[in-house]
Parts: C-alpha cells; structure tokens; sequence
C-alpha cells in the first residue's frame, strides 16, 4: 500500500486504491482522548492531515512491511505432466528405509507353494533363495576363492563377508593372531565376528544372501560355532571344506605377508580340523575338485541342509 502525505506545495494526494465511502457532512462525534484537532494549514510534510472519512486512523510509525509472498511452486518437469512430489525422506540420509537385521531363523516350508512350483515342493532351489552359509576350513583349503565364486555365480544378490579381511580392518594396533594368541587379538576376532554377523542379518533382512568364512574349530569354543550362531542366528547353514593336508600345504605355501603359516602351524591345524566329521555338518572334501565343482557341492550340501537343517 501507498503511503499518503501531504504535499509542500499545496495539494494532490494519490487517491488510495478502490472506492471509499465518503459521507457528505463528517459525523459531528465527541472527539476521543488525545485528539489536539486538526493540523494547522500548511503542515510540514509527512504528517497526514486528519480523515475522518477513515473508519480508522492510520497508526504512527513507520508502515507495516508488506506480507512476505508465497513460495512459488516447484518447475515441472519437461512433458507438461504434473507429478507427485517424492515421498519425504524417512531419515536424513536417504528415501529408504532399510529392515534391521533380525537373527536368522531356521528355514520352514512355506504354507503356500512359490509361484510356478508344484505344491508340496520342498526346499525350493538353493541357487535362488535367500541363504546365510559359513564356509569353515583351515587355511589353505580355499574357502575365500570357494565363497567368492559360489557368490558371484548365484542367481539372487549374495555378498561374501571374510572374517579375515574385517579383522584387517584394524591397520594400526593390529593383533595378529600369527604373533601369538592374546587378549588383543581375541578382542579383535570377536570384534569381527560380531560386524560379521550384523552385516549377515542386515543384508539377509533386505533380501540379499550372504556367505561368510572363517577358519572355526571343533573345539576350541572361543572361536567356536556359538559365537556365530549367536551373532548371526539358528538358521545359519555351517558347511565344512576340508581337502587334504598335502593340498593344504601346497595351498599355504602360494600365501603372502601375515596370512602365511608355519607348515608345522598348517599341519596342527588341519588335524584340529578333523573333528568336524563327528559333527554332523556337511563336509565338502575339495582335494581333487577345481573351484567350479566344489561350488556346485556346495550347492548341494546347501540344499541338503534347508530341507533337513544340521544340529548344531
């Protein structure tokens, strides 16, 4: 709005926007407290004379400001159609909102057939559904390459999840276990095991399969199945790779830098390892057998273990 004012030499105002009412003779009404009566003739500028036609007087000070404008709308996108606005985010770093990882259950048959599969069919495929595997073996027996490729070759998202390679993670004050067994790198291990398993839920909970490996003894409950049926949950599927001892030197031999071991260290721990065939967990002897194969074993040895889960 204009703010009127009296002009110095005599007198055009700008008329205010729109017709106002404008009676012929001002109401002869009692003036109200603090009226000093109009301003003498010829009043300095700025001051507005009186209007009694005004229902109500303008304050003094200086005028409001004019009400801010309202945001324009958003440009459309080329096409002319008009389209929803995103949903807003669900936290502040993203649009999705991912299900946390609950421990793994033990597989059960569906109540309905998947589409497309005959009714009482059970396990389904286990190159398709959503697994969690622990690929155990001693070092040398190939379960990194194993797990990698039996990843990469399924036909659902599947991640593969090294314990050795999350224990690295830690690249000063690392307690390598080679060094000696010791508070630190027990901390460390259990350390890992645990990010292990909550990445094992998490991607499980968002439908991507996961194959873990880890060097687990039979008996030695510190690095034990329990922790790892802890971390990650029951329906965790164990599976054995255990080729022999000649094959696991040769193997540990072709190692670099702290993941080399002593053929003697090789030697002790393959024996430890033999305790698992009174275990009851599928056991995959990859001796003679290339990558190829012994990923297809453990297909099987996987689809063993849905339809009729190992205890353990």
């Amino acid at each position: 709005m204009q703010q009127y004012a009296g002009s110095a030499q005599g007198g055009h105002r700008p008329v205010p926007p729109g017709p106002l009412p404008r009676p012929a003779h001002p109401p002869a009404a009692a003036p109200g407290p603090g009226w000093a009566g109009p301003p003498p003739h010829g009043a300095p500028p700025g001051v507005p004379p009186h209007r009694p036609a005004l229902p109500h007087p303008a304050p003094s000070g200086p005028a409001p400001a004019p009400p801010h404008p309202a945001p324009a709308p958003p440009p459309r996108a080329p096409g002319g159609g008009s389209h929803p606005a995103p949903p807003p985010p669900s936290e502040g770093t993203g649009q999705i909102r991912l299900p946390v990882g609950a421990p793994v259950q033990i597989p059960t048959p569906p109540s309905e057939p998947a589409p497309g599969a005959a009714p009482g069919t059970w396990p389904p495929d286990a190159t398709q559904v959503p697994v969690a595997v622990l690929l155990i073996g001693p070092a040398g027996a190939g379960k990194t390459t194993v797990a990698r490729h039996w990843a990469e070759r399924r036909r659902v998202p599947t991640a593969h999840i090294s314990l050795d390679d999350v224990r690295e993670w830690v690249r000063s004050g690392f307690a390598d276990p080679q060094q000696g067994w010791s508070d630190g790198s027990e901390t460390q291990y259990r350390l890992a095991r645990r990010t292990c398993g909550f990445a094992a839920r998490n991607f499980l909970a968002n439908g991507v399969s996961c194959i873990l490996d880890d060097a687990v003894f039979p008996d030695w409950p510190v690095v034990g199945l329990g922790g790892w049926k802890r971390h990650v949950g029951p329906g965790l599927i164990p599976v054995v790779l255990l080729p022999g001892l000649d094959v696991v030197l040769e193997r540990n031999a072709e190692r670099g830098g702290n993941r080399r071991l002593a053929d003697e260290e090789v030697a002790r721990i393959h024996g430890r390892m033999a305790g698992w065939y009174s275990s009851g967990l599928p056991i995959i002897d990859n001796t003679r057998h290339d990558v190829e194969t012994t990923a297809r074993m453990l297909d099987e040895a996987v689809a063993r273990s849905l339809a009729s889960p190992p205890a353990w």
